[in-house]
């Protein structure tokens, strides 16, 4: 294949100048080999699989490589070997849901698993017990849950509203924990002050690292298309429906098709204005929303290392608004340590091996020099609307929304305070700040900014004019009920650190949304237009 620089579709390499986007030219597949990483150190060269110290899986050989994706689901497949368009039966480690779905999933479980469901599903293991299904569903007089301490229920979207139908459904989750001895329930009872609730973590995907439960080469579903943020432990991670779930609670175990693999490579310095909000809203850019739908988005290259976990999550996150199955990240010294902290569960990472088959249709990968790359935001009304944020200055802007499990972790804050005090100015538009977690929004009061004087985040908020950080959840991020903190209620322009941008997405139907990383989003706040935050952070 030609040097070409990767065009705007997915599907044509062809050679337009695109200097200002900094993506660099494809490489032939021979060129290009996955990196890996050593247990205690972290290589910064592109080399072919390093074993880490720690055990890794060894499924599948070295003759017919496997890569990460196909790797887990082997392992939990109990198979030596998968290729892509494989259809098996998984058994799954973790099974997250939270109040928007759970009710559902469980709701289905016990119409398909419980006593009103046993002349069926009789019949269906004696019609079926040559395909092995009777050998996991199991229906007793006394119905559970396949596992309850792999099971884990988190009450986060609509969650500080007077809306009696959504508090119901908080009430509902409650009511199936109890009744299944669901050990990991973060349950909240008292909505006018979250601090009086010490179960009560926040948002499911930053909760779910927070408190341990994203583990190297394990697989984890979730009841939310959001799951794929877990892919940056180094496991598979992805959402399901509530019917699948429903079988997931009865079972343990899903029937998967294993998806095709493709790879992005990152190399170069990440230049101190940009953020991996910035990385993953150039890829989708590129390869469009359905630029890899049903396929595994692996990442990997020298930039990716030097990410820390927040960061990483940030890039997995919106693999599905590319149409992901799941996006994935080769675990580190810096997974490692994330993750020994958070848990004693003994895990086993996995790697791509270097004869790994990956999806070389049209090209061979998508490799990208982060240090050439500008900040970038989406443009309403979707994810792939790209277009460099100094090119939307005269774009005139309502509010400043930063929060969600996109942009509301720890870092994300941390990032728009240090935007703030350079600046030294006070923002022109309400800008509306919705922690991640509680412990996120603790760490906003407590925690203090680098090169700040010793002032916490919400110092320097409070200084610079924005609202008093609300109590953790998603917030405005889904629109919720009309009474929800910060939403869209108006056709109004909002420039969020959230991660869709659909026509209703944050309220009102005809609000304009332009997706930005923190950075951005802070800068934009102190101007009232789209602004590159290089203005202040240069």
């Amino acid at each position: 294949m030609a040097s070409s620089v990767i065009s705007s579709s997915p599907f044509v390499c062809k050679s337009p100048a695109k200097k200002d986007l900094g993506v660099s030219s494809f490489r032939k597949a021979s060129q290009i080999s996955i990196h890996g990483c050593q247990r205690k150190s972290i290589s910064r060269k592109i080399v072919s699989v390093m074993a880490p110290q720690r055990s890794s899986s060894t499924s599948g050989s070295v003759k017919t490589g496997m890569t990460m994706t196909e790797k887990i689901l082997a392992k939990a497949a109990e198979k030596s070997q998968v290729v892509p368009g494989d259809n098996i039966w998984v058994n799954v480690d973790v099974l997250m849901t939270h109040d928007v779905c759970g009710p559902g999933a469980f709701g289905i479980f016990k119409r398909e698993f419980g006593d009103n469901a046993k002349v069926v599903l009789n019949l269906a293991i004696n019609i079926l017990s040559l395909l092995a299904f009777s050998l996991f569903v199991i229906v007793t007089s006394t119905l559970k849950v396949w596992d309850s301490e792999k099971i884990v229920v988190i009450p986060d979207h609509y969650i500080f509203t007077s809306d009696k139908r959504a508090n119901r459904n908080v009430d509902i989750m409650r009511e199936h924990c109890r009744e299944q001895n669901i050990k990991y329930f973060y349950d909240i009872t008292d909505l006018g002050d979250f601090r009086a609730n010490p179960d009560y973590k926040g948002v499911c995907h930053v909760a779910l690292a927070q408190e341990g439960h994203c583990r190297p080469g394990e697989v984890l579903l979730g009841t939310d298309s959001h799951t794929c943020t877990a892919g940056a432990f180094g496991q598979f991670a992805t959402g399901i429906g509530n019917t699948d779930a429903g079988f997931v609670l009865g079972t343990g175990k899903i029937l998967l098709k294993v998806p095709p693999t493709m790879r992005f490579i990152l190399d170069g310095e990440m230049p101190s204005y940009l953020q991996a909000k910035d990385l993953i809203l150039q890829i989708i850019g590129e390869i469009s929303v359905a630029g890899a739908t049903y396929k595994t988005m692996e990442f990997s290259g020298t930039t990716i290392e030097s990410l820390t976990m927040e960061e990483r999550m940030t890039l997995c996150n919106m693999v599905v608004e590319a149409g992901g199955k799941n996006g994935v990240i080769p675990p580190d010294a810096t997974t490692f340590n994330y993750v020994e902290n958070r848990t004693s569960v003994p895990f086993q990472p996995v790697y791509s091996d270097a004869n790994a088959r990956y999806n070389h249709i049209f090209v061979a990968d998508y490799r990208f020099d982060v240090s050439k790359l500008e900040p970038v935001v989406a443009k309403p009304h979707s994810p792939d609307n790209r277009a460099l944020a100094r090119e939307c200055k005269d774009v005139k802007i309502d509010r400043v929304y930063i929060g969600s499990c996109t942009g509301g972790k720890t870092e994300d804050f941390m990032a728009a305070a240090k935007l703030f005090h350079a600046a030294g100015k006070q923002v022109k538009v309400p800008t509306f700040l919705v922690p991640a977690t509680q412990k996120v929004w603790m760490d906003v009061y407590a925690l203090p900014v680098p090169g700040a004087g010793g002032k916490t985040c919400a110092q320097i908020f409070e200084e610079a004019g924005c609202d008093t950080p609300t109590s953790p959840s998603c917030g405005a991020c889904l629109g919720g009920p009309a009474d929800t903190y910060a939403r869209l209620n108006e056709p109004q322009v909002c420039v969020s650190t959230t991660n869709r941008n659909f026509p209703g997405r944050m309220g009102h139907k005809e609000g304009q949304i332009y997706l930005a990383s923190p950075y951005t989003a802070a800068a934009s706040a102190l101007t009232g237009h789209v602004t590159d935050p290089r203005e202040f952070l240069q």
